[in-house]
């Protein structure tokens, strides 16, 4: 990398969870889709153990309309805790605990879905002049925070925006932002055109934008000036192609590319895989959830 810039560190996550859910509907009618239960812990708890891991204690969701199981879930529940306390279930009390130990906590309230660009923008007041970073709350990383901390690595070297990259089939491009891009180093690029939900024969390159970013200040004033665009909302994307094309008013945008770790707990497919996989990883629901798989692959045969 080259020689780090003058740039203040980033110490500032912010989690938007204000989307309606409607893929999982009728369970998101009352129940926030970040509370959906990856194993035995909400998906956002992963995305707050995340930016945790990566030296982010000051953490902001945004939050809307039927989202205070979220605020409820990270606050204290005494009576909860009493009794498992007097009933000697030391360690459950131990985990339920460490839902309240998980840095600092804020919210705000988006009072209308007006798209991400516009949940983002709600937390200018939050973390001012400084660079922060989004984590999506329906976006998961089970990688121990390496990905965060490499955008964050890389954000201190060049400053400006740091995007997170994955490679998506082509016909998967128009899901997701697109991005045009020049190699830096090994896993790094120099981002040079954006485009939001292409048509695959429009997209510049395979390579999608991903529910993590790294952004500076000057993401606000951008958002100020994005006119709602794909869906008639406010898109991040299209405001990060502000900043893309005043390179290097405000900075360089760069992106990151990854390989492994992510599930979209807002798809069911994908929700059902983490479910699946993160089982199969731990030593006490593994080697059951392996025999429940192989019974139905048999049953399948028959």
């Amino acid at each position: 990398m080259t020689p780090e810039v003058a740039t203040p560190p980033v110490t500032k996550a912010v989690i938007p969870a204000a989307g309606l859910g409607t893929r999982f509907l009728p369970v998101t009618k009352s129940q926030p889709k970040e509370m959906l239960p990856v194993v035995d812990k909400p998906a956002i708890q992963y995305v707050v153990e995340e930016a945790l891991r990566a030296g982010l204690d000051d953490v902001l969701v945004i939050t809307g309309r039927g989202k205070r199981a979220i605020e409820d879930h990270f606050d204290r529940n005494i009576e909860l805790e009493q009794l498992l306390e007097r009933q000697g279930k030391h360690e459950l009390l131990a985990e339920l605990r460490e839902t309240t130990e998980v840095g600092h906590i804020h919210y705000v309230r988006q009072h209308e879905a007006l798209g991400l660009g516009h949940a983002v923008s709600m937390a200018r007041e939050h973390v001012g002049e400084h660079p922060f970073a989004v984590m999506l709350g329906d976006d998961i990383m089970v990688d121990d925070a390496v990905l965060l901390r490499r955008m964050l690595d890389v954000h201190a070297h060049f400053g400006g925006a740091v995007l997170a990259l994955l490679e998506v089939p082509d016909e998967q491009i128009s899901a997701y932002g697109s991005v045009a891009v020049q190699p830096v180093e090994d896993g790094v690029m120099h981002v040079l055109d954006i485009v939001e939900k292409p048509a695959p024969a429009d997209a510049p390159s395979n390579l999608a934008v991903i529910g993590r970013y790294v952004l500076p200040p000057a993401i606000f004033p951008a958002i100020d000036a994005t006119p709602p665009g794909f869906g008639g909302e406010i898109q991040i994307t299209d405001a990060i192609g502000r900043l893309v094309a005043e390179q290097p008013a405000h900075g360089p945008v760069h992106g990151v590319v990854f390989t492994a770790g992510r599930y979209d707990i807002g798809q069911k497919l994908d929700f059902l895989r983490a479910n699946l996989e993160l089982a199969l990883a731990r030593d006490d629901l593994g080697p059951g959830i392996a025999q429940i798989i192989q019974d139905l692959a048999a049953r399948g045969r028959r």
